[in-house]
């Protein structure tokens, strides 16, 4: 179905031939006579990617909000790499491109970008203990390679107008979180790298580092050839308008980047060892659990990692025992007869996480129903349930799990649970709870899936800059 704001445009547009006695559609028309919005991008942790329940990834989920609002499908056109977007986007071989762009001057001459809808800074970026920490530019000392007719490559140019010493390789054959994985593996001393983008990648390389930014804050935003014709533009600027102004744009951010904030250099290190150490021995039974319970093994995992560290015999502060610490209240619940068995800790806990899912309102979008669902595994259903009552007395949706975290460690403050049916609860250590778990699932999953994936590749595209004579 078509919003009000489209029903009225393609109205116009519909009686636009009536009325002038031509045949004349705009963009806009056009996809809407077609049913298919296409749009380019690239496959990419902070653009699109297939996740455990589907497609996902930040320019996916606005793409495909886009979509929705003008009643079409979506067609994804996914490319190698940033040249790849631009050549292909310059051909007029999809509609726009959703792909992390970075809104440049360079770029401004031939497209037309939509208001920044995330902000982020260019880094350089080292791998602590193989090379010193250089402070500017002027100290780099070493490899640089950067991804060919990128941001970075064309912020590297304006730099050496004012240092003309700087060098740098251009790579045309790599993408970025590559770029990021030769850095860590010694193959190259530096790269170049949006603030999201090694954010995400700094917790399956917790070597790597910023330096220093190279750059201001610049804005990222959906890329349309220019044209006469803006009517598709304009209709994504008033989307991202909405957006913004619902809350909705801010939700879809904390939904791809709020369990990051806080990395955890000495703790990645330690749950990468234990992955190598400690996991194998238990990898099967979580899989058979998993499976028999409609889960993804490795979200059970990382809920096993964050309750006992894969250690069967950890006992809480609080005297919780086993190695997915079921309290004898849930076991009883569960019918497990004893909580230090490793399969029945196992097997229990799978079973527990199934049934809190279930019992979450099916409405409510995933992933947002497992990170509550996860929230009442360490908290109590009940207390779950206290903090979206509270979140819906404070006007907010209590369907989006951002909302729901942020009103958890209200339950700790005396004028916000008396007024609740189950009281006082830790809804601080609640949140917590969940976003590691999500940080540790997206490590494991990461993992996994380089475990099929092709060996790397080794470039041999290399363009070099040369300092400037």
């Amino acid at each position: 179905m078509l919003t009000g704001t489209y029903m009225r445009i393609a109205a116009g547009l519909l009686m636009l031939p009536l009325l002038t006695g031509c045949s004349y559609s705009n963009e806009l028309d056009r996809v809407l006579e077609a049913g298919e919005l296409q749009v380019l991008t690239r496959n990419a942790a902070t653009t699109f990617y297939e996740g455990p329940t589907g497609p996902t990834g930040l320019e996916y989920d606005l793409a495909k909000g886009f979509a929705n609002e003008l009643g079409v499908d979506l067609k994804l056109i996914t490319v190698a790499s940033v040249s790849d977007v631009v050549s292909e986007l310059r051909q007029r071989r999809a509609h726009l491109a959703a792909a992390g762009l970075t809104i440049t001057e360079e770029r401004k001459n031939w497209a037309r970008f939509t208001p920044p809808y995330q902000s982020i800074s260019q880094q350089l970026v080292y791998r602590i203990g193989t090379t010193d920490r250089p402070d500017n530019v002027s100290e780099l000392d070493g490899t640089l390679e950067v991804l060919a007719g990128s941001s970075h490559a064309e912020r590297l140019r304006e730099l050496r107008k004012t240092h003309p010493q700087l060098a740098w390789l251009e790579n045309g054959e790599l993408e970025n979180e590559e770029l990021l994985t030769r850095v860590s593996e010694r193959a190259a001393d530096f790269t170049i790298a949006d603030s999201n983008e090694l954010r995400l990648n700094q917790r399956f390389y917790p070597e790597l580092r910023a330096a220093f930014d190279i750059s201001d804050p610049q804005g990222l935003g959906w890329a349309f050839l220019k044209s006469p014709d803006e009517s598709l533009y304009d209709a994504a600027v008033d989307y991202f308008e909405r957006l913004k102004a619902s809350g909705r744009l801010a939700q879809l951010i904390e939904r791809h980047y709020g369990h990051v904030e806080a990395f955890d250099y000495v703790g990645t290190r330690i749950f990468m060892r234990h992955i190598r150490e400690r996991l194998p021995a238990y990898r099967e039974m979580l899989e058979t659990a998993a499976t028999e319970n409609g889960l993804d093994w490795r979200l059970l995992a990382s809920m096993a990692y964050q309750e006992s560290h894969w250690d069967p015999d950890a006992v809480s502060p609080t005297g919780v025992r086993g190695f997915m610490m079921l309290t004898q209240a849930t076991a009883r619940y569960l019918g497990v007869q004893e909580r230090t068995d490793l399969w029945q800790s196992i097997e229990g806990g799978a079973r527990y996480t199934r049934k809190l899912i279930e019992l979450v309102p099916e409405r409510i979008d995933r992933p947002d129903r497992i990170w509550m669902a996860l929230a009442a595994y360490n908290i109590g259903y009940g207390h779950l349930n206290d903090a979206r009552i509270i979140t819906q007395r404070k006007g907010q949706d209590a369907d989006v799990w951002k909302n729901v975290k942020e009103n958890l460690p209200l339950l700790r403050k005396r004028a916000w649970h008396k007024n609740t049916k189950h009281g006082y609860a830790r809804g601080t250590e609640a949140t917590t709870y969940v976003e590691n778990i999500r940080s540790y699932y997206d490590i494991l999953a990461w993992l996994t899936d380089q475990e099929k994936s092709p060996p790397k590749r080794t470039p041999t595209n290399l363009t070099i800059a040369s300092p400037a004579l």
